[in-house]
């Protein structure tokens, strides 16, 4: 069996830090095919790009987590300065292990993030939802407002601060910690200072509800009891820190991706403004088309892994490039370019991940947006952008779909 990716090693396709151009970067990595050769900083390592190659290899158990498993880490040709490698090295959660290991913390986490759980917090989003609608309006200047920094930004934040029992006087500190941390602009000294900061953050809440605990998701994890044995101090904190930047900005990404979808589309706005589709169909064809994680970096291969005419070889790093994966034409049929609504086939993407790792909190983000966008659209039905589609500018990060600003005119 060939191995086109190890001889096209040489002409990897670099995935660009400051991410000038997904719709381009994302076509490039449909076109060079299933499996590619790609260039992290420096660093190849292989992008998988079609629906179903990817659900077989999140279920392959030949596909893991542990750092160990890469040859380049095992060479000393990746280290601890590598700029990404803290989204890797992350400490020890449900995020960073397989197998029972996985399971045991996983298992905690369901009974943290229960559907009553989640249906008792409706009110709660449905509040924090209002009260951030009326900000912007008041902050609005000529009707003019940053959807994302006064509503699609805090809005998340706050269910899942709630919802983990931190004080919202935490909240500004937290947002500005991750964003540092996923920055591509931000200096490796300055991730690493980020990381342990969080790390003696999450530490101390940890400490405090063990000691009080309350009705949230924190205590929660530590009193879990079903699944094996309780969580360790590092397994809260590990799963806390990874859970919170997963949380929120996965939904932040998904409310500001739905609103540029429907206010570039006037047409599809208005068959779901009256009714004809539903707001769960118009988030689920955002969250093909247009996801909030890009690339998720990264599963090391154990052995040898046949994929198509290709092959995975032991030791290598693979990244599920979700963005392409939601574009393939052989799964979405071959308008899966085209944001619609009203598609025909099915919209069964991928998008919070398949298998033993699928996101703990999808229904939550979805539970947020299906409350904070007809929320929003129902407030201010003349919505519309401030600037061209197209002057709305990524934010340079590798792995997330996040955006500098979103400016809006909230009566038109």
């Amino acid at each position: 069996m060939t191995c086109p990716h190890a001889a096209a090693a040489a002409s990897a396709l670099a995935i660009d830090p400051m991410v000038q151009d997904l719709d381009g970067e994302t076509a490039r990595l449909r076109e060079a095919g299933a499996l590619v050769t790609i260039e992290l900083l420096g660093v190849p390592a292989l992008a998988v790009t079609r629906h179903a190659d990817a659900r077989q290899l999140l279920t392959d158990q030949r596909l893991v987590k542990d750092l160990d498993a890469w040859t380049l880490w095992q060479t000393g040709a990746v280290t601890h300065a590598w700029p990404l490698i803290g989204m890797i090295d992350a400490g020890r959660s449900m995020f960073t292990v397989d197998g029972a290991e996985h399971r045991r913390l996983r298992t905690k986490t369901s009974q943290a993030i229960t559907p009553r759980r989640l249906e008792a917090i409706r009110p709660d989003i449905e509040k924090f939802t209002h009260e951030l609608l009326d900000a912007l309006a008041e902050q609005a200047v000529d009707g003019a407002v940053d959807l994302k920094a006064v509503f699609a930004q805090p809005l998340p934040m706050r269910v899942v601060g709630h919802l983990m029992g931190v004080d919202e006087a935490q909240h500004p500190m937290l947002m500005k910690a991750y964003k540092a941390f996923f920055s591509m602009l931000t200096p490796h000294e300055e991730r690493m200072a980020v990381l342990a900061e969080l790390d003696v953050f999450y530490t101390e809440l940890v400490r405090e509800k063990t000691a009080r605990p309350t009705d949230d998701l924190t205590s929660g994890l530590i009193l879990a009891e079903e699944g094996g044995e309780p969580l360790t101090e590092e397994e809260v904190v590990g799963n806390l820190k990874a859970m919170v930047a997963a949380g929120h900005e996965t939904t932040i990404g998904l409310i500001l991706n739905v609103v540029r979808a429907l206010l570039t589309h006037p047409d599809q706005l208005a068959l779901v403004l009256s009714g004809e589709v539903s707001w769960e169909t118009v988030i689920e064809e955002s969250l093909r088309w247009d996801p909030s994680i890009t690339h998720l970096l990264m599963r090391f291969a154990t052995e040898d892994i046949p994929v198509g005419d290709d092959v995975i070889h032991k030791g290598e790093g693979v990244v599920i490039s979700y963005r392409a994966i939601g574009r393939d034409t052989e799964q979405h049929g071959e308008d899966a370019d085209s944001f619609d609504i009203t598609r025909a086939t099915p919209i069964r993407h991928m998008t919070f991940g398949h298998g033993p790792h699928i996101c703990p909190g999808a229904a939550l983000s979805r539970l947020e947006a299906a409350i904070a966008l007809p929320a929003l659209f129902e407030r201010f039905p003349g919505l519309s952008l401030a600037v061209p589609a197209e002057e709305i500018r990524n934010l340079p990060v590798l792995t997330q779909n996040d955006k500098a600003a979103f400016p809006v005119l909230l009566n038109g």
